[in-house]
């Protein structure tokens, strides 16, 4: 198992996106010369290396994420990493960029004419810097009248904000707070 733990170790660390169980298992099978490893045993190897850097002590960790494995660090020093990147990213999304990215996400596939309905306002510039960016995706097109173009959100999106599935962004029950209330609520 220390074998195979280390060769996960080695693929996930060179991925450069989240990598399928799928793909490690056709690269370990392909350079070790298996016939068949299964998942239930490189699960169980993520689960062993994951075990040994939490005794050891270290910053990372191998996480699930955007339907694969990918190393991330451990949430309690993502101020120190934030902290980091807002020093080495000078090329933020503006506020516009990011009310179009959010209704992009919550409404895919969307077309242009319904996210400037939504905002009020034109969103040619942000839609262009977010597929700029590749955080959005083009979808096809609509069967409507004059087949606009049909835009969501890209696995760039998924990886960006560390999510696995659309269906994790958190939903508008999660912001709302209660309207008419009066005074303190009674426990």
């Amino acid at each position: 198992m220390n074998i195979l733990q280390n060769h996960i170790q080695a693929l996930v660390f060179c991925a450069q996106s989240p990598i399928s169980i799928e793909e490690i298992q056709r690269c370990l099978q392909e350079s070790l010369g298996m016939e068949e490893i299964l998942v239930s045993d490189v699960l169980e190897a993520v689960e062993g290396i994951n075990e040994q850097l939490m005794e050891a002590g270290f910053a990372f960790q191998i996480y699930a994420i955007g339907g694969g494995y990918q190393f991330l660090t451990k949430p309690e020093y993502q101020e120190t990493v934030s902290t980091y990147l807002k020093h080495k990213s000078k090329k933020k999304l503006s506020a516009s960029s990011l009310e179009t990215l959010a209704i992009i996400a919550y409404k895919q596939p969307v077309t242009r004419s319904a996210i400037e309905q939504i905002r009020g306002v034109g969103c040619d510039y942000a839609v262009h810097k977010l597929l700029e960016k590749e955080l959005i995706e083009i979808r096809g097109k609509a069967d409507t009248i004059g087949r606009p173009v049909l835009y969501g959100t890209s696995q760039k999106f998924m990886d960006y904000f560390g999510i696995n599935h659309i269906k994790d962004l958190p939903q508008l029950r999660d912001f709302a707070t209660e309207e008419n209330a009066i005074g303190e609520t009674a426990d």
